[in-house]
């Protein structure tokens, strides 16, 4: 097989852990993959260093594909969002968040099949801030034809390369009548073009509240950013939380694939952070290098691993380190 150079961010608190684990699975899987590791980290920024370094940059730039464990962000205060950063760098324009059932694990919903496909460079993630008067404080939302028609485009062209019915799109364009109609116009428009995908739009309270209802009614759904960063969630929040979901950020020319759980501080350093999310995750990225029989292979065996309880982190109800999860997974690999 051919080998694969990945740029790999081990990330702030649990990160360098989960990491760890994933590295090792994919050693033991056989896994064509030469790892390039980049420190890219809040603490390093505190300390004085720069928000993303040019090592790391040239990195990416060269292997046009990284695996990333999570990033610590400050609320309200301090430096720019590194994750935000990273995907206005290199044009992520995609994010793309599967949510379907894991096999094993018990959720209040069964076979939840759900891919969230949202927006990632505009919208009221713009950064566009200022305060009018003391007290009064603007956020601009932008929301361009270019942009919107893009991700678009990506929904329905991954709709049809996974044999998708449905794409609907997700907006507030009874408010919000110029910018999420924008949204709504350029999905229409691309929706005319996929004649063999059925295409539909719910205004996004309510479609809150027919994912919670009956989540199977959803196959594809696009996104403006800030609706798809919620909805993602809620989404990953059906089939058992974001220690399980992976999630990949797509450009035209690269991707990066990460963990969109927290750094939890709390336990990082235990070694019982559980590795599921990023493994998936670096799953997804072996796919979008064209290794899908071993990204199943993998993933399979995790599901297993998850079904049987017995070498499981706590979150998922037992009492393995995140390296015995890792070992589990790879004996099962070997099977």
């Amino acid at each position: 097989m051919k080998e694969h150079t990945v740029t790999l961010i081990p990330g702030d608190g649990i990160g360098p852990e989960i990491t760890e684990a994933v590295v090792r699975v994919f050693a033991a899987a056989g896994a064509p993959v030469r790892w390039e590791r980049q420190i890219v980290s809040s603490a390093a920024v505190v300390a004085g260093g720069p928000l993303i370094s040019e090592e790391a940059l040239a990195s990416i730039r060269r292997n046009k594909v990284a695996l990333k464990g999570p990033l610590s962000t400050p609320i309200g205060t301090g430096h720019v969002s590194l994750n935000l950063t990273l995907r206005k760098e290199f044009q992520l324009f995609a994010n793309l968040r599967p949510c379907h059932t894991v096999p094993g694990l018990k959720t209040r919903y069964e076979k939840v099949d759900i891919i969230v496909v949202r927006e990632n460079t505009e919208g009221e993630y713009s950064g566009l801030e200022h305060e009018v008067v003391p007290g009064v404080v603007e956020s601009l939302k932008v929301i361009t034809r270019a942009a919107s028609t893009r991700i678009a485009e990506f929904a329905f062209t991954y709709a049809v390369s996974q044999k998708r019915r449905r794409v609907s799109a997700v907006h507030k364009a009874n408010i919000m009548k110029k910018s999420d109609g924008l949204f709504l116009t350029c999905c229409r428009e691309v929706a005319q073009k996929h004649p063999s995908i059925k295409y539909d739009e719910l205004i996004i309270d309510n479609c809150c509240l027919q994912l919670v209802s009956d989540p199977s009614k959803f196959d594809v759904i696009v996104l403006p950013n800030l609706y798809g960063d919620i909805v993602s969630d809620l989404c990953a929040g059906l089939v058992g939380g974001l220690g399980v979901t992976p999630s990949g950020n797509i450009g035209e020319t690269g991707a990066i694939f990460e963990s969109v759980h927290g750094t939890a501080p709390d336990i990082a350093g235990r070694g019982i952070a559980n590795p599921t999310a990023l493994l998936r995750s670096g799953c997804m990225l072996l796919r979008h290098l064209g290794e899908s029989p071993l990204a199943q292979r993998i993933e399979s065996a995790c599901y297993q691993v998850i079904a049987e309880g017995a070498k499981v982190t706590p979150d998922l109800g037992g009492r393995a380190s995140t390296m015995e999860f890792a070992d589990a997974i790879i004996e099962r690999i070997g099977c």
